[in-house]
C-alpha cells in the first residue's frame, strides 16, 4: 500500500530526505536519481522551453483536492480513501476522477451528474482558496520566474480547470509570465495520454521566446516537461520530452525521468539547463516531425 499523502509529501518514510541541495556548482548526486541511459549528452541540442504541470509540482494543493473529492463523493453516500486518491486518482481530471470513483462503486454518471460534481468541488476550492491563498510550494514562483528571465518559452500543461490555474498564477503576479495555459478543458484524453503535451508543444513554438532562432523548428527534445506524478511523466515522454520528476507528491522511486529531485526548490535553473542540455547519443529524437511555430 502507498504511504499516506502526508508522508508522500512531507515525511522521511516516502524517500530519503536529500543530504544537499542544487546550488551554483551542480545537481548533487545525492538528489539525482538518473533512472534513463545513456547520460552522454551532446552540445548540438539546447533546452529552449519548460512546461509545467501545476498541482503538486508549482502548487502544494494535493492533499485539498483529495479532501474535496472526498466531501463531494460523501454527499453522494461514496467515499475516497487517501491510498486510492494517490494511487489511482492523482493524476486525473475532475471529469475522470469523479467517474472512476462512482463506476469503482457500481454505478454509471451521467454527464450531467458529472458536471453537477465538478461545479460542487469547484465552488468548495474557491471558497478554500478565497480563505487561505493559494499554497505554492517554496521557490515555485521563483522558478518560474528563472525560467522566463532567461529567455525560454513556458506553459502550464496541467489537469486542472483553468479557472483555477488562472486564479492561482494571478496571485503570485505570474499570469502575465507564463506564455498560455492548457487546462482540462482543452483536450479530450487526460494524462497518461500525451495530447496536452502534444497542444502544449504545438503553443510553446508559437511563443518561443528565443528571437534570434524564429523560424527555426523547435523539436519535442528540447523540452523539458517537469511533474509530480508516474502518468505525468509518462505523458511528456510519449510526446518526446525530456523530464524532471519533483517528489512532493509520490516517492521518488516511483518517478521515472531524466532527472529526479525531492522539491521544485532543489532545481537550479542554470545546472538543469546543463545537465539536459543536450540529447543523449544513442537515443532517437522525438517521434514524429519537429513542432514548427503556427503548426
Amino acid at each position: 500500500m502507498m504511504p499516506g499523502p502526508r508522508e508522500a509529501l512531507t515525511g522521511p518514510s516516502s524517500s530519503p530526505e536529500p543530504r544537499g541541495g542544487l546550488g551554483a556548482s551542480g545537481l548533487g548526486d545525492d538528489l539525482r536519481q538518473v533512472l534513463r541511459a545513456p547520460r552522454d549528452y551532446g552540445s548540438s541540442q539546447m533546452i529552449r522551453g519548460v512546461l509545467f504541470d501545476f498541482n503538486g509540482v508549482l502548487l502544494d494543493d494535493e492533499p485539498v483536492h483529495f479532501r474535496l473529492f472526498r466531501q463531494v463523493l460523501r454527499e453522494q453516500g461514496s467515499d475516497l480513501g487517501e491510498d486510492e486518491y494517490y494511487r489511482d486518482v492523482v493524476a486525473l481530471d475532475d471529469v475522470r476522477a469523479f467517474r472512476w470513483a462512482l463506476t469503482r462503486d457500481g454505478r454509471r454518471p451521467e454527464e450531467a451528474e458529472l458536471g453537477r460534481l465538478i461545479e460542487r468541488k469547484a465552488e468548495l476550492y474557491r471558497e478554500e482558496m478565497a480563505r487561505r491563498g493559494f499554497p505554492f510550494f517554496a521557490g515555485a514562483a521563483d522558478l518560474v520566474r528563472a525560467v522566463s528571465a532567461r529567455g525560454l518559452a513556458l506553459g502550464v500543461v496541467s489537469g486542472a480547470l483553468r479557472a483555477e490555474i488562472e486564479a492561482a498564477l494571478a496571485q503570485e503576479g505570474l499570469e502575465h509570465v507564463v506564455g498560455f495555459i492548457v487546462a482540462a478543458e482543452d483536450v479530450k484524453e487526460s494524462k497518461p495520454d500525451s495530447e496536452g503535451y502534444r497542444r502544449g508543444l504545438r503553443l510553446l513554438a508559437e511563443h518561443t521566446a528565443d528571437h534570434a532562432e524564429r523560424g527555426q523548428a523547435l523539436e519535442p527534445s528540447q523540452v523539458v516537461a517537469i511533474e509530480d506524478t508516474r502518468e505525468g511523466l509518462q505523458a511528456a515522454r510519449e510526446a518526446g520530452l525530456r523530464t524532471i520528476g519533483v517528489a512532493q507528491t509520490l516517492p521518488a522511486t516511483e518517478l521515472r525521468a531524466d532527472l529526479v529531485v525531492q522539491r521544485i526548490a532543489d532545481l537550479d535553473l542554470e545546472s538543469v539547463l546543463e545537465e539536459l542540455g543536450g540529447r543523449p547519443r544513442g537515443v532517437a529524437a522525438a517521434a514524429g516531425p519537429p513542432i514548427t511555430r503556427g503548426s
